[in-house]
């Protein structure tokens, strides 16, 4: 289901994969039950393709790795954070156009 350029993100890999990131990691903190998280997938396998190398996507399941939801206040999903040097550089809350995450990418990329 899951493109191959998204990565899935765990309490085990967060670390490496986003914090230790020398490239800027769009965090996608989702649940299988939820309607919007599942329309935005689509959109975010577009942008991991159109931005590989330049953005990794990754995607947190909150119903698995709950403990990675808290620790960054998650409490609406979907809500994107965008890692940049281990730090968050922007969140976004619920459903966005690709126009507006490519925005969010192309900020986080342009610094």
């Amino acid at each position: 289901m899951a493109s191959t350029n998204v990565l899935t993100l765990t309490d085990q890999n967060f670390p490496s994969d986003v914090l230790s990131s020398k490239t800027p990691v769009l965090v996608d903190f989702w649940a299988e039950w939820c309607g919007p998280c599942k329309m935005l997938a689509p959109v975010l396998d577009e942008l991991a393709t159109e931005y590989n190398g330049r953005v990794s996507v990754g995607k947190v399941n909150i119903d698995d790795h709950q403990m990675l939801a808290a620790k960054y206040g998650i409490t609406a999903i979907p809500t994107l954070l965008l890692f940049k040097n281990g730090q968050v550089a922007e969140q976004i809350v619920g459903l966005r156009s690709k126009r507006d995450l490519k925005a969010s990418f192309d900020r986080v990329t342009a610094t």
